[in-house]
């Protein structure tokens, strides 16, 4: 097992983080105060405070007060080129961040320009990979979904889009609603995701895996209220993006004693950790690696060679990232670094 200090050097992986909930602390401030500011939040404490929710439903009312301090392309460059080089700063080499256009159109922005305006900003940080998923948002309705995809399927290689997830509410917005958008995305060749298991139950893995064709599930941690299902998962080793804190923060578990994951690994499940929206929970994936290894005996370099294979990336991406962490690990078992 990594020593505690390896989780740092470790090369990382993370595949379920939500770019607008990356963007760190100083740069959502900044955000904020260059509209004028929010009486609620007069300084950075409060702004940690405001970073606190109970319910996945209180999560998403913080997530849209966010946005409304996200107003132009320019936001978008900055926030992007922050969030990878807070993740280069932590040794991810590769990450899938996602990106919820729809939640931006009030400020008169298009998908596309979006996406164009993130790309710029990763492209200024080239010590890391950053693929982007289209989040195509349940809670805005399958039109707009549909227009969303639309929209980015016209600019996905020159924002380096490889994927389709799908957040948002889904107790009230079910896979059943999307299938022909998901068909449609898949016909275009994009990668598919969604997140399902998370705040409905075991159902919205279901209908994720066999409505929308998912190849893996964002979350998924419900599978476990469900025996057939979870045996199904196991079995045909479909990977789960768990995303512990997340589920904590958002009371879909009640405690780390509680938590699915630790079943998930014992049954042999194909699990990924990532943080989600770090900032918004105040977390990080090297945070959540050490307390899955912690609290469950996991291999954080085995997560992490999970990951690889579960990821968007290309079979010589996915070689180049593998040598990385075989490095590291030689490295870290040489006779001088004992």
């Amino acid at each position: 097992m990594t020593s505690p200090d390896g989780f740092a050097s470790l090369p990382k992986v993370e595949l379920h983080l939500h770019l607008e909930g990356a963007v760190p602390l100083d740069t959502l401030w900044q955000l904020i105060e260059s509209c004028g500011g929010d009486a609620a939040v007069p300084d950075k404490q409060a702004l940690i405070s405001r970073l606190q929710y109970s319910t996945f439903p209180e999560f998403i009312d913080t997530w849209w007060w966010m946005t409304g301090f996200v107003r132009n392309a320019e936001d978008f460059t900055m926030m992007a080129e922050a969030v990878a080089a807070d993740l280069a700063q932590q040794n991810v080499v590769y990450a899938e961040a996602s990106f919820s256009p729809t939640d931006f159109e009030r400020h008169g922005l298009t998908p596309q320009e979006i996406a164009i305006a993130i790309r710029s900003g990763l492209d200024r940080v080239p010590a890391i990979q950053v693929v982007l998923n289209c989040d195509l948002v349940r809670d805005t309705g399958v039109e707009r979904a549909r227009r969303t995809l639309a929209a980015v399927t016209e600019v996905a290689d020159e924002a380096g889009i490889r994927g389709i997830t799908i957040g948002g509410s889904e107790q009230r917005y079910p896979a059943e609603l999307f299938g022909s958008v998901y068909r449609q995305a898949r016909t275009v060749g994009f990668r598919l995701t969604a997140h399902a298991g998370e705040a409905a139950g075991p159902s919205s893995v279901a209908a994720a895996l066999d409505v929308l064709g998912v190849e893996r599930i964002g979350h998924g941690v419900r599978v476990v209220e469900d025996e057939s299902l979870l045996e199904r998962v196991v079995e045909d080793q479909i990977p789960l993006e768990v995303c512990p804190t997340s589920n904590l923060r958002t009371g879909v578990v009640e405690s780390w004693a509680e938590h699915p994951v630790e079943i998930l690994l014992a049954r042999g499940a194909r699990v990924t950790v990532s943080s989600d929206d770090p900032t918004f929970f105040h977390t990080s994936v090297a945070a959540e690696l050490r307390e899955v290894a912690a609290r469950f005996g996991a291999d954080p370099v085995e997560l992490t060679r999970v990951a690889v294979g579960a990821s968007w990336m290309t079979g010589t991406e996915k070689v180049g990232v593998l040598a990385q962490i075989a490095g590291w690990e030689s490295f870290r078992s040489s006779p001088e670094d004992r």
